[in-house]
């Protein structure tokens, strides 16, 4: 019974959207036009190269190239496994949704347990550098903010790594490297059809989450302050596009926009939900992280906000 009326709710919902599809149908056409020029110009330069990258890296064990030294002191700072290591520093390098993506890979190939990548979902939800460094200061109108809103947006994600560091659980024997000859050619070809899946799923999951709050925001008449809100929690571009259009002093900007980033927009979530699909890992961890990585980036943007502006 339960079931029956979740369908009925959605069935209520897409026959909703589809009435509207019409009606809005110029707007939605636009709608799609900016969601591909996001895509384009900033997502798949962004993204792209890093998602292969990432995969010959966790291909050859990349984790075992760096220093021991400095290997035991992350380690034990979060209380995760070397695979885990690998899966936070790559998910600062390339940026969300390739947490999850790194993290799914990892697991299939039994290099991490579930307990370990569910832990890991809590705190490794970090923003592309390349986007928070030379897209946001465009999208916001100030280039004064993208260091700030780096450290708002990086250091939450090591205080609930090293906050719940003791919730971890993970088999130090799964680290188990594999040796011999890598045929590189296959390790490529693979890695460059996976990214493609990766950034048509991104796509296309930005487009309907756009087109969703396009539609929500004409239906019903949304105010300024509405139309951020619903913009920045359905998908985060938009939702920062929509705030540097209005005319915010600095830390007003940095403290919004570092908010926005830690949600990530549900398109976001949508996307990690995605890539988890195939695998018995939930979401649940990564949500709880988000509610988390938002409260504490906003005490640390508002303490900036008051020593720097």
């Amino acid at each position: 019974m339960k079931n029956r009326y979740k369908n009925i709710i959605i069935v209520i919902c897409s026959l909703f959207f589809l009435v509207n599809l019409i009606i809005y149908r110029k707007v939605v056409f636009d709608t799609v036009g900016f969601s591909l020029d996001i895509w384009i110009t900033s997502l798949l330069p962004a993204l792209f190269p890093f998602f292969i990258v990432c995969d010959i890296l966790i291909n050859y064990d990349v984790i075992l190239y760096f220093p021991k030294w400095f290997r035991n002191i992350l380690k034990k700072l979060f209380n995760i496994s070397d695979n885990g290591l690998i899966v936070v520093l790559l998910s600062m390098l390339s940026g969300f949704p390739s947490n999850a993506r790194n993290i799914k890979n990892m697991y299939l190939d039994n290099k991490l347990t579930k307990e370990e990548s569910e832990h890991l979902l809590f705190f490794t939800h970090f923003s592309n550098p390349m986007f928070i460094l030379g897209t946001i200061p465009i999208i916001l109108n100030n280039n004064e903010l993208s260091i700030y809103i780096m450290i708002a947006h990086y250091l939450p994600n090591f205080i609930i790594g090293i906050l719940l560091k003791r919730f971890n659980i993970y088999k130090s024997t799964i680290n188990s490297y594999k040796e011999g000859h890598k045929n590189f050619g296959i390790i490529l070809t693979t890695s460059i059809k996976k990214s493609l899946d990766s950034v048509l799923c991104i796509l296309g999951t930005l487009t309907v989450f756009l087109i969703i709050s396009t539609i929500l925001i004409n239906f019903f008449k949304l105010d300024n302050t509405s139309s951020l809100l619903v913009k920045s929690i359905l998908e985060l571009t938009s939702g920062l596009r929509e705030l540097g259009s209005y005319n915010l002093a600095s830390k007003y900007l940095l403290i919004i926009s570092s908010c926005i980033l830690s949600f990530g927009g549900l398109s976001v979530h949508m996307q990690v939900i995605n890539e988890l699909v195939d695998t018995d890992i939930r979401y649940k961890n990564f949500f709880i992280g988000r509610i988390l990585h938002v409260v504490i980036s906003l005490g640390i943007s508002y303490i900036i906000s008051l020593f720097v502006f």
